[in-house]
């Protein structure tokens, strides 16, 4: 029996490789895809890089979050209108911006700015209480206008500033500005400058304001008996309102009035 026989044929039929096969592997590199198509640890990092993507996402979402907040908390900041008494200046649903840096530098508020500013002390003696949280949730949305502002929060025209006296009404019917008549064009059609008279001398610090829509406004006139007589302190004013940047139909900034151009300061100084 030829044993020798036997094992060449076994060979040749068995799957183990030939010399000629197990040379060519040895000489692949140990990178070439060919060596493991499906090898698990060379498909885990494509396996990773969505957990990453979503990481660097989120990421790059609080970033710009943060940015916004930051703009908004020291440079301009989206307001949203919640009432009337602006009309039809500023109607309501409408966002403005406001120019937090206008006042800074020793600039101070001027006779016919639209501004916003903190009522507390001023046109509300207490703010009313909240959620600690529900607080800050809603003062961050606020912040983006996507909220309407805290109840503490007002929007009004300056007609007075510190040293003005302020007078409702003269014979044709207008307020006086130091003795001078204000023609007040951006008023509400039909509204009266006011029903409420009044005769004010307004304190150093402070300034006098009012709403455009005069019938629908709760503006210093209604705060003359209380403490601080309506007066707003000047270091409570938030900025200016000075662009209305939604709804698109009213992309428009805020139009300064010349109405009180010919207004002079008591000492006789144009103001």
């Amino acid at each position: 029996m030829d044993t020798e026989a036997e094992h060449t044929e076994r060979d040749r039929s068995s799957g183990s490789p030939t010399g000629t096969e197990e040379r060519s592997r040895s000489a692949r590199s140990p990178g070439d895809p060919a060596d493991s198509p499906g090898d698990p640890a060379e498909a885990a990092p494509a396996r990773r890089l969505p957990g990453l993507s979503w990481r660097g996402a989120g990421l790059l979402g609080l970033g710009c979050a943060v940015t916004v907040l930051l703009v908004s908390a020291f440079v301009v900041q989206p307001f949203l209108i919640p009432s009337g008494s602006m009309e039809p200046t500023l109607r309501v649903g409408d966002r403005v911006l406001v120019n937090k840096v206008a006042y800074r530098f020793d600039a101070e508020p001027e006779r016919g700015d639209v501004v916003v500013f903190d009522g507390t002390g001023s046109f509300v003696q207490e703010p009313p209480r909240e959620n600690p949280v529900t607080g800050l949730l809603h003062g961050a949305a606020a912040a983006l206008g996507l909220a309407e502002p805290a109840e503490t929060d007002f929007v009004k025209r300056v007609i007075g500033v510190g040293g003005d006296r302020v007078v409702c009404c003269d014979k044709g019917g207008r307020v006086e500005v130091n003795g001078r008549a204000v023609d007040e064009r951006y008023l509400h059609p039909g509204d009266a400058p006011s029903r409420v008279p009044f005769d004010i001398v307004v304190p150093q610090g402070t300034l006098w304001v009012m709403g455009d829509h005069r019938s629908d406004s709760r503006d210093s006139r209604d705060h003359l008996g209380e403490p601080g007589g309506g007066m707003v302190p000047v270091d409570r004013v938030i900025g200016r309102a000075d662009w209305i940047g939604w709804p698109p139909g009213r992309w428009s900034g805020a139009d300064r009035t010349g109405a009180f151009r010919d207004v002079r300061t008591p000492d006789g100084a144009h103001g």
